[in-house]
């Protein structure tokens, strides 16, 4: 078992804490939009003010730069609108056909521990593709969900290639996280060609659609649900935004 493995235990929210709400968005959302709705709800979670919730929506087309971006890794700066965000990691895309989903939930509540928490998040994206027979595997030195690819040519060391499916960036505030995960299922995978998705260069990309799962996305949340419950407890619904 690796490290990774070790550390991605349940996190459940202690007795007596309300279920998480499960709020699912229709049509594409901007991110400036989504960026503030997190932060609100992000604050009236730590206030004690609002239940912890996920939210899953689509974006346009866009480039992220999370904390640890370098500037050489954005190869097509006037493509896409690009945003600058607090969270961890380096540049990523999101776009139509990507199922995002933002985790506002309180670690105080659970365990305070990132390193476990964002072990804790890919083990939810795993069970999502293992529900789909797809198996999805983590690595010691890059966060994230990965596939590996034995039809494709073998990289320069021998090694057999394999490609990202899901991305993981997070980021805390008085303990409560905000931004969260993202999920292969459709995109336009020639959208990924702008940037050095995370900044790993020796590795592809890869969706659903891809690996030859033309799975709906509305079928793809109700995975992504079961898994997260699984991890983290139950939800409830709550209204589209």
């Amino acid at each position: 078992m690796s490290q990774r493995d070790a550390l991605a235990t349940v996190f459940l929210a202690r007795d007596g804490y309300p279920p998480v709400r499960w709020r699912i968005s229709d049509g594409l959302t901007t991110y400036p939009d989504a960026l503030a709705l997190m932060e609100a709800e992000a604050a009236r979670i730590a206030a004690g003010e609002a239940d912890e919730l996920v939210w899953l929506l689509e974006h346009p087309p866009l480039y992220t730069a999370g904390t640890s971006a370098k500037p050489e890794d954005l190869m097509s700066p006037d493509r896409f609108d690009v945003f600058q965000t607090g969270r961890g990691g380096e540049y990523t895309y999101h776009g139509p056909g990507q199922r995002v989903a933002y985790v506002m939930l309180d670690l105080k509540r659970r365990r305070p521990d990132v390193r476990a928490f964002v072990s804790a998040l890919e083990a939810v994206i795993i069970g999502t593709l293992e529900n789909m027979n797809v198996r999805g595997e983590r690595r010691e030195d890059r966060v994230g969900v990965w596939v590996r690819r034995p039809e494709k040519p073998r990289l320069a060391d021998g090694a057999v290639a394999e490609d990202k499916i899901a991305a993981i960036g997070i980021r805390l505030r008085k303990w409560v996280s905000f931004h969260g995960l993202s999920l292969n299922v459709d995109p336009e995978l020639a959208h990924f060609d702008g940037i050095v998705p995370c900044g790993v260069k020796t590795h592809g990309v890869t969706s659903l659609e891809d690996l030859g799962l033309p799975v709906p996305m509305h079928e793809v949340d109700i995975r992504l649900r079961t898994a997260f419950e699984t991890v983290f407890g139950p939800t409830v619904d709550d209204r589209p935004v």
